[in-house]
């Protein structure tokens, strides 16, 4: 623990530094790939959709003695169409079939009750019509479109637009794959992994913000020094947050294995399990997204910007000038001492107007003079020395 601690002190002081953002290409690739199999998936194999979304009749089984094979028989055979049946670790046995009438929802209670030793009034039988289900889906979806709304507007205002985009970006990411992951595996979609959706959407966006605040500070005031450039200054605030994004993660994480551990060994499928694996999914795909896509787009949103362009034109000539002045040693020992050091350390990653890669950490020296610059130090006038009285 005490080596993770030390990993990311040094990160946050700049001392190390992975390129996050410089590296782009591999996180989009990755995540192409992963949203190509679950786009595949929706595509060919479609959602699972429970009893809540398509209608139909379910049949709770208490301490069932037949087979599975045996409750489906029958109930294929009384319903004529396609029956779901799943056995709780409680004894539990449950029965989903097409829509049903009361009189024929009473006749298949009899008849599971006869095959699997129960009685007919001990059997619960809980009938749902579609129509419920695509109120719970046009509900489902108002509320996804008024979260997306609220969010744009939100980050828009507090940060600026571009990262409203990132972060709008992000989130199609984790939407895309938490349902393609329920499509690939076949896993029942129900009201509660509506609500886990919706759930993750919040929490991704939470993981999203923490980041861009940090960017915001890095690079406030960036365009008026020759330092850094803002693929830099971003990726150093992935870098001082990535270990507490992760902590975050796997602190939440714990808890929602809990309940997918509970809900499936001990309760059987239900509503607990359908929340924590949406939640499961959906934290995992945030916690990617919040880190390798969100800072990359908004980077390269920004570098498209003059005065960014202008930045890194800067910065550049400002390094190749250090670089020079250090090979031939014509600067004086203070210059070479303050200046050349710092920018020869981050000479191997310089970064062109059109440059994709960050540099590397940067030095003591460039962080504080970049701190100066953001706290408007440079424009602060002198104070006049005061005359000591006699």
């Amino acid at each position: 623990m005490s080596s993770i601690t030390n990993i990311g002190q040094r990160l946050y002081r700049g001392e190390v530094s992975y390129d996050f953002v410089g590296r782009w290409k591999r996180w989009y690739i990755f995540s192409a790939i992963i949203l190509l199999v679950a786009v595949a998936s929706l595509a060919f194999r479609g959602l699972n959709l429970g009893i809540e979304f398509r209608g139909g009749a379910d049949f709770a089984i208490p301490n069932a003695t037949c087979s599975v094979s045996e409750a489906r028989e029958v109930a294929e055979a009384e319903t004529g169409g396609q029956t779901i049946v799943t056995v709780a670790s409680s004894g539990t046995m449950r029965v989903q079939t097409i829509p049903l009438t009361s009189a024929e929802s009473i006749e298949l209670s009899e008849s599971l009750g006869g095959v699997c030793g129960v009685a007919a009034s001990e059997i619960t039988v809980q009938v749902v019509g579609p129509t419920w289900g695509a109120e719970i889906s046009s509900k489902a979806l108002q509320g996804l479109v008024i979260f997306l709304v609220l969010v744009t507007i939100f980050l828009s205002i507090y940060f600026e637009w571009r990262m409203a985009i990132g972060a709008l970006v992000a989130l199609a990411h984790d939407l895309v794959i938490t349902v393609g992951i329920y499509a690939l595996f076949g896993l029942e979609v129900t009201p509660a992994t509506a609500i886990g959706v919706l759930t993750i959407l919040a929490y991704s966006l939470y993981d999203t913000v923490v980041v861009y605040d940090k960017v915001k500070e890095n690079t406030r005031g960036i365009a008026g020094q020759s330092v850094m450039t803002y693929d830099e200054a971003a990726n150093l605030a992935v870098n001082q947050t990535v270990v507490r994004s992760i902590n975050t993660s796997l602190t939440s994480l714990l808890p929602v294995l809990a309940i997918i551990i509970v809900g499936a060994g001990l309760l059987g499928a239900g509503t607990l399990l359908d929340l924590a694996v949406a939640l499961a999914v959906g934290m995992a795909a945030g916690t990617y997204s919040s880190i390798f896509i969100a800072t990359p787009v908004l980077a390269q949103l920004k570098r498209q910007q003059p005065e960014m362009k202008a930045l890194a034109a800067r910065v550049q000539a400002r390094r190749k000038q250090a670089a020079k002045a250090t090979t031939t040693g014509q600067d004086s020992a203070g210059d070479s001492a303050g200046d050349g050091a710092g920018d020869n350390a981050a000479q191997g990653a310089g970064a062109a107007a059109g440059s994709t890669t960050t540099a590397s950490p940067a030095s003591p020296e460039e962080l504080r003079e970049l701190a100066r610059v953001q706290s408007g130090e440079r424009h602060q006038p002198k104070r006049k020395s005061r005359r000591k009285r006699r």
